[in-house]
């Protein structure tokens, strides 16, 4: 019997002022073992990447839609662009992907691809290592109620069920977006991933996180600060404007879809974090911008 064809799989990545990783993401692309069909590049940097060198790192090897936002549509926006576009070009696939990420092995798209197959996933995700150290994971994971770094712990697994990062590698069917939506331009940046993650576990669709195969992206290990040594950790943003965004969406997607166990959580987390600081304005914006969410306001662009 004649084995089934490969999907097509477009790529969508939103970029911003990061011109040396996207080139490096599509050197990445360019290695692949299966080929991808497409890349769509959502572009909202204050200077466009230049679009010779993107063709020159191309070499025609798939098509390149380079798609110039002179607006900042925050990372639910661009990666709803970026989705959009690679809809239109009528992939069975569409591999998201973020600027400063890429598959760290040649058969990375392969091994997706197999996985999705064989246990007939609608999203399957790769690992996602730190470029500096691939033993390490760029983002903690729960194990067995403690948290873990090391890759170590997870590649014996083998699949992660119900578990997946999505702007940094998530494989997903071009179905998943008509029956679980786009990202939610409301929240911008910080949280649309989680909201979709949610989402997706509503839908029912089968998912998880592939041990086998693994994307750098840089880590998120200086917003993670450890409450309960193992056990509770908080994500607290370097900048003002990312801890404004993150603060008010992780309030407003707690208290939307009824989540009483990361509610408590993070009751006893940021103020644990913040008074052992003694940083009562601290607390008191974290306060803030987390009720505000709750119920439903301050949100909208940087405008």
């Amino acid at each position: 019997m004649p084995s089934d064809p490969t999907p097509t799989v477009a790529v969508a990545c939103v970029t911003q002022d990061r011109h040396e990783d996207v080139l490096t993401l599509v050197a990445a692309l360019r290695a692949q073992t299966v080929p991808v069909a497409s890349l769509c590049l959502v572009d909202a940097g204050r200077e466009a990447v230049p679009r010779d060198a993107l063709e020159e790192a191309v070499g025609g090897r798939f098509e390149l839609h380079h798609v110039r936002s002179l607006a900042n549509l925050g990372g639910a926006g661009g990666f709803s662009l970026a989705i959009l576009t690679a809809l239109a070009t009528g992939a069975d696939r569409v591999w998201l992907m973020d600027d400063d990420a890429h598959p760290e092995q040649p058969d990375c798209l392969e091994i997706l691809l197999e996985e999705a197959a064989r246990r007939e996933l609608a999203v399957v995700s790769p690992l996602i290592v730190a470029p500096q150290d691939h033993t390490a994971l760029a983002f903690s994971y729960r194990l067995d109620g403690r948290l873990t770094h090391a890759r170590s712990d997870l590649e014996p697994l083998g699949f992660l069920p119900g578990y997946a990062t999505f702007f940094n590698g998530a494989l997903v069917a071009e179905d998943v977006f008509f029956r679980v939506g786009l990202p939610d331009l409301k929240l911008f940046l910080r949280g649309d991933e989680v909201d979709f993650l949610i989402r997706l576990r509503r839908s029912g669709l089968p998912f998880g996180t592939t041990t086998l195969a693994a994307v750098a992206h840089p880590p998120g290990w200086a917003e993670e600060h450890v409450v309960i040594p193992g056990r509770l950790k908080v994500v607290v943003p370097e900048t003002a404007f990312k801890r404004a965004h993150f603060f008010r969406n992780r309030g407003w997607t707690t208290w939307r879809y009824k989540r009483p166990v990361q509610l408590a959580a993070d009751l006893v987390g940021y103020p644990l974090y913040y008074l052992r600081r003694r940083d009562v304005r601290g607390l008191a914006s974290w306060a803030g911008r987390y009720v505000g969410g709750m119920r439903g306001r301050g949100f909208g662009g940087p405008r």
